[in-house]
């Protein structure tokens, strides 16, 4: 399973036996809590093949006309279930993976209501003005993905490969939307982002056959 680093408990001999008794509680709830990764793994990868798609011209036949599949997407399935996923994460006391799943889907979120004609709030930018904030947008998010990717060195090669994926294609949709929206830019990290996708279906389906005890197992190249 991709699971990510956590820090080790405290040796409950050393616990007072009324903080034995709580903890004890706690980790009986908390293992009654499905494993939220291959869920918010899953998100992450539908909605960023699909924006990839839209940028690599994959598919769909314009960039305008998928970006409105991609709405749908980023606040429902990419949006709210993602950060869904990440708070269960965090009752799973799984730091990295309740502030990845939680960021990424609070990202795709801001990225659709962008986009929502109800809003407005592309009617109100020129079309360089437009590209400059997706610019802004990105470069901020390409930002954050190094760090999500710095916290993950401890997790496992195919979970760092996403984020490493995921960096590049922002950073080429970053550097893309400030030259002027230049086609090819956008093409590339299109393209990288349809990768960033199948990796992340693939870790996605790593980590449920894992919970299911399956005999068949695929490599996640766990660190340790």
């Amino acid at each position: 399973m991709a699971q990510f680093a956590q820090q080790p408990d405290r040796d409950i001999r050393e616990l007072p036996p009324r903080e034995v008794v709580n903890r004890e509680v706690t980790e009986s709830t908390v293992r009654g809590i499905a494993n939220p990764i291959p869920l918010g793994l899953g998100a992450l990868a539908f909605t960023t093949a699909v924006l990839g798609c839209s940028y690599a011209g994959f598919i769909v036949p314009s960039l305008r006309s998928g970006l409105s599949v991609v709405v749908a997407a980023a606040l429902f399935y990419g949006g709210i279930v993602q950060i869904l996923a990440g708070m269960w994460a965090f009752r799973r006391d799984n730091t990295i993976a309740a502030t990845v799943f939680s960021s990424y889907g609070g990202f795709l979120v801001a990225f659709g209501v962008l986009f929502l004609p109800s809003f407005g709030l592309t009617s109100s930018l020129s079309a360089n003005g437009l590209h400059a904030a997706l610019g802004l947008l990105f470069l901020c998010w390409t930002i954050f993905t190094g760090v999500l990717f710095l916290g993950s060195l401890r997790s496992s090669a195919a979970m760092m490969l996403v984020l490493v994926l995921l960096f590049f294609c922002f950073l080429f949709l970053t550097i893309g939307q400030l030259a002027s929206a230049n086609t090819v830019l956008l093409a590339i990290g299109g393209w990288i982002g349809i990768a960033t996708g199948i990796v992340a279906w693939y870790t996605a389906w790593a980590g449920m056959l894992n919970a299911t005890n399956s005999p068949y197992k695929l490599p996640m190249g766990m660190m340790r």
